[in-house]
């Protein structure tokens, strides 16, 4: 494990020093995602023709929206870049003195650093111009921070980058406008309040605009969270200290299925390893299931998705292509205890097969039933339940059947692009739902037809999806960032309810985002996407998560449940928009990370605040425990 330290450095406004660029580092950086040519340069920002004659060709064509076409800004700024990684040689050089920045709508930038001759305005993009040096595209992926203590900006752009501002007023102007130009480019349209309207929905003010929204559900969540004996202090440090680790056996590790009661297991394409669940952790037994060479048509396939059932004694093993679609017709039950897979399962709906692409359980603790036979099952336009039983409620005889079919007893099917992606199950059995737009959808535990609640997208897809136990809180992940759903609210009666058993009206609070510095998120290695964000596991009424786990490239990064939704932490001063927690800590691995869970919430033990982490990378996983015990490191952020 690696420890994380503070990336958010005080950059002296007052430094003198300044990096010598070398020949490469004197061009733009390239806005486009595409690999640039080393060897073309694009004309500095003091010989603008190329830009000139383009304005006068667009001007030529009289075309609407051409009377935004650009920020310009009379101020200067200094520009700094990040230098030497991850080493002890690491430190913000002064890249340009005192240069100019803007913000241009322009269209997709060619090789040669030229713009394209022919723009149309579905190319026009904003981009961030600042000196020679940057020259970006304003998205997400610039995992821009302000600093607003420092009139500072920080961003990614082939590169960590930070600018200063001489005043108050040029940051706050700066903050804005980058969040006008991100809006436009997510949406199609201009940032303006009757467009925030129509993208969030007049009933998500707060989303549109942060500092107008009702605060009081997170106010009234973190006193709850104080209560005796839940949680822990926000100001205690919390040391990581790594219990177990082992190299898997049987091939590369693609997915974790962690067990609540004795055992725990790593899934490989070519079988499962069983491990021992301890109160430090797992660690290895020495059991390999194999899948076996009757079932080779599976073993050749890495299997996409492994669900425990029936008391954990049996897995649903889910394969991403089967019979060259999509997603996979079918499933296979395997019985841990004896080792086989005992079938193969059919998704079928009127005599028609259907497609799957994920399976969940009925409710978080389902897996524990032992005499559960129902699961979870979504699809692209798809949301039902599968039964393992006929439709009169008998146990399909297996022997007899050479595919048995699984029974469809609950779900829908839409007919418009839903385009859903990933879900989960809170304690009692109601579903959240992650889409391709965005947008998280509330489905109560007595229909899956319309969602009691959908909440907008925020500009990029949903690939993940968790729920706590209680249903009050919904985190979703996206390739930059988690997104912190509260769904509590009152009704007009006076009743607290969350958007699962009822609509929330217009009272609903901003989510909250948790994101890493743009240094970190450079630091991280090549595939520096979020994945799997969770909460901490707890199958028991009354029982609050304590944190939240996700996977970046390298990185497990974790983040203090209660620090998130405290209104006065440090992090949410001076922030402009939606409220960012860059406050985590990080196990560092040396390969790219594939699964990181909390274990289940009896394996935690009196001196820590929470049960064992797993971090699992395709070749060994390691188990970490969280103690109260301060300990001098610091965190990620402070």
């Amino acid at each position: 494990m690696g420890a994380a330290h503070s990336h958010n450095d005080i950059i002296d406004s007052d430094d003198e020093s300044q990096h010598s660029p070398t020949q490469d580092e004197n061009v733009y950086e390239d806005a486009s995602s595409e690999p640039r040519n080393p060897t073309n340069k694009t004309p500095p920002e003091s010989s603008p023709a190329s830009i000139d004659d383009i304005d006068a060709r667009l001007k030529s064509l009289k075309l609407k929206y051409q009377s935004k076409r650009s920020h310009q800004n009379s101020g200067l700024v200094k520009l700094y870049q990040h230098i030497g990684g991850n080493t002890e040689n690491a430190r913000w050089v002064l890249s340009e003195r005192l240069v100019p920045y803007s913000f241009k709508k322009t269209g997709r930038i060619e090789e040669d650093g030229e713009e394209e001759d022919e723009v149309g305005k579905d190319d026009l993009m904003w981009e961030l111009r600042v000196g020679s040096k940057v020259r970006v595209w304003v998205s997400h992926d610039m995992k821009f921070k302000g600093l607003g203590d420092q009139r500072r900006v920080d961003f990614v752009a082939k590169g960590v980058w930070a600018v200063k501002f001489g005043g108050d007023n040029e940051f706050e102007g700066f903050v804005r406008q980058y969040q006008d130009c991100l809006f436009e480019n997510t949406y199609g349209y201009e940032a303006n309040e009757g467009n925030k309207v129509k993208v969030y929905g007049k009933d998500f003010v707060g989303w549109a605009n942060p500092e107008a929204a009702d605060e009081s559900m997170w106010e009234d969540a973190e006193d709850s969270f104080r209560s005796p004996g839940v949680g822990t202090p926000v100001k205690g440090r919390q040391d990581l200290r790594e219990e177990f680790e082992e190299v898997a056996d049987g091939g590369g590790i693609q997915s974790l299925a962690l067990g609540a009661l004795d055992n725990s297991f790593l899934v490989s394409g070519s079988g499962i390893q069983v491990v021992r669940n301890f109160s430090h952790g797992i660690h290895g037994k020495g059991v390999y299931v194999n899948f076996g060479d009757e079932k080779r048509s599976f073993a050749d396939s890495t299997p996409k998705k492994a669900l425990l059932m029936r008391g954990e004694t049996n897995m649903m093993l889910m394969s991403p292509l089967n019979d060259g679609k999509p997603h996979t017709t079918g499933l296979h039950q395997l019985d841990i205890e004896t080792g086989k897979i005992v079938t193969d399962w059919k998704f079928e709906k009127d005599g028609t097969d259907v497609t799957m692409r994920d399976i969940a359980n009925d409710s978080k603790g389902a897996q524990l039933d032992p005499s559960g036979s129902t699961f979870l099952g979504l699809d692209n336009n798809r949301l039902c339940r599968w039964d393992m039983r006929d439709r009169h409620g008998i146990v399909q005889n297996i022997a007899s059947e050479s595919t048995p079919v699984l029974n469809w007893t609950q779900g829908h099917q839409f007919t418009r692009g839903t385009n859903f992606r990933c879900f989960a199950s809170t304690g009692d059995g109601s579903i959240v739902v992650g889409s391709l737009d965005g947008k998280i959808r509330l489905y109560s535990i007595t229909s899956m037809r319309q969602a009691k609640t959908a909440f907008p997208g925020l500009g990029a897809p949903i690939t993940h999806v968790d729920v706590t136990y209680d249903g009050k809180w919904v985190l979703g992940t996206t390739d930059t960032y988690l997104v912190l759903i509260c769904t509590m609210f009152v009704d007009k009666d006076g009743t607290a309810k969350t958007g699962f058993s009822g609509r929330m009206g217009n009272k609903i609070p901003a989510p909250r985002l948790l994101k890493l510095t743009p240094l970190d998120s450079h630091l991280a290695g090549v595939n520096n996407k979020f994945h799997g964000g969770q909460f901490s596991w707890v199958t028991e009424d009354g029982k609050q998560e304590r944190h939240l786990v996700a996977t970046v490239g390298n990185f497990s990064v974790i983040w203090n449940f209660q620090q998130v939704k405290d209104s006065s932490h440090d992090c949410y001063r001076n922030q402009q928009g939606l409220k960012s927690c860059y406050c985590y800590k990080i196990v560092l691995k040396d390969d790219s990370i594939v699964d990181s869970r909390f274990m289940h919430d009896k394996f935690a033990v009196s001196d820590s605040p929470e049960a064992p982490l797993v971090v699992a990378t395709n070749k060994k996983v390691s188990s970490f425990s969280i103690s109260s015990r301060p300990r001098l490191i610091d965190g990620a952020s402070s």
